[in-house]
């Protein structure tokens, strides 16, 4: 079923990234955690997925990310091809970015956000093995890329890239595992907000102490961006409100929530070509990133170009997900389906009881210290994919 409140992160999570890219404020890493945030929200998807499919989940996850990239590659590939990019089997990576794929001295910044699908690729991968192990030993799971981490950081071990990006982002991936296993919600306010602040403290300690080219900027900042990170998650998914019926009042920005989710990728990998084809544009009639009307000029500039691109190809996402492809998700189909119909992640709507507390999943099994929901039994007589 559909959690409003972790749409209406995710939605935060976009919004923020693009103004970022547009602004370059680097407070806007430290107000909100923006990555970190989207890797814990898939990790909690993918281990959904992987109670009710198991590692089928892994498959599917691929389905949905890859077609989005591909259409990006059917665009710049060639003109990176046609001005001086050469020619060599590394091409292919386009297809299947388990390393950075080749690009010229434009594209390479251009398309530079492709880190994050690289990174989210290696996770998906590894989630059948992260879950069989959170069920064991969820407490040593949780801690063990904080460990690498910090071994990585203070020269323990000199790990090579890929392990480097584990010990950055797959905490906050694993921490959505806990999410979807009802361990952060049911941590005890003693508990949670001790660790969170302890977390919060250190973190801004080692960002403060080692400020990178951007000032305390969180993405120069390994350690102290998964630190800070971490306790900004605690935060908002263990204490998590009830729900945020006030967005079903707004019919706007209820639209927008799902407008926004229903073509996140899309926009996600749209949206810096726009930001780097305008910057040299925007500054030959003045508009600085000391103006703060050039800057609200430029944000709006971006997110209208997004916007047409968007409408152009985010159908592919529809498809992807095996949607009826629309044009702008969320139309008036979509609100009045009755219950048990399959919702965008092809799990069955809840009924209207259901509904009021989306964040709550049934009692569940016991196994180790995680909670393994029920679904996870039925799940093991009839496949229901969960995208």
């Amino acid at each position: 079923m559909r959690n409003r409140y972790l749409d209406l992160l995710r939605f935060l999570a976009i919004v923020r990234v693009v103004v970022y890219h547009v602004t370059g404020w680097a407070t806007l890493t430290l107000v909100f955690p923006a990555m970190s945030v989207m890797f814990a929200l898939a990790g909690s998807l993918m281990a959904a997925s992987l109670t009710r499919s198991g590692p089928a989940a892994v498959g599917r996850r691929l389905r949905r990310l890859l077609p989005s990239l591909w259409v990006l590659a059917v665009v710049f590939v060639p003109a990176m091809l046609l001005s001086g990019m050469p020619m060599s089997p590394r091409v292919l990576l386009w297809l299947f970015p388990i390393a950075d794929p080749p690009a010229n001295n434009w594209g390479a910044l251009a398309l530079s956000i492709i880190w994050y699908l690289r990174d989210y690729l290696w996770f998906v991968l590894a989630s059948p093995v992260a879950f069989w192990l959170f069920r064991r030993a969820p407490l040593l799971t949780l801690l063990a890329p904080y460990l690498l981490l910090v071994a990585v950081e203070v020269g323990i071990y000199p790990a090579p890239p890929v392990l480097r990006e584990f010990g950055l982002y797959f905490g906050a991936w694993m921490l959505g595992f806990a999410h979807h296993a009802g361990m952060l919600r049911r941590l005890a306010g003693r508990v949670l907000y001790p660790v969170a602040l302890a977390l919060a403290v250190t973190g801004g300690a080692w960002i403060v102490g080692h400020p990178g080219p951007r000032g305390y900027d969180l993405n120069d900042n390994h350690l102290g961006n998964a630190l800070w990170s971490a306790a900004f998650i605690l935060i908002v998914l263990g204490r998590a409100p009830a729900g945020v019926a006030w967005l079903g009042r707004s019919r706007l920005a209820d639209r927008a929530v799902t407008v926004v989710n229903r073509r996140a990728l899309t926009i996600y990998l749209w949206h810096m070509p726009f930001v780097v084809a305008l910057t040299p544009l925007v500054d030959v009639v003045g508009w600085s990133h000391q103006d703060p009307v050039g800057l609200a000029i430029r944000v709006v500039l971006v997110f209208a170009l997004v916007g047409v691109v968007t409408l152009a190809v985010g159908w592919v996402e529809d498809v992807a997900a095996r949607r009826r492809p629309e044009l702008i998700p969320g139309g008036p189909v979509q609100a009045t389906e009755p219950a048990g119909q399959p919702d965008t992640e092809g799990r069955e709507q809840p009924s209207t009881e259901r509904r009021d507390r989306p964040h709550e999943q049934p009692a569940g099994a016991t196994l180790g210290r995680a909670v393994v929901p029920p679904q996870r039994a039925a799940a093991t007589r009839s496949d229901v994919s969960a995208g």
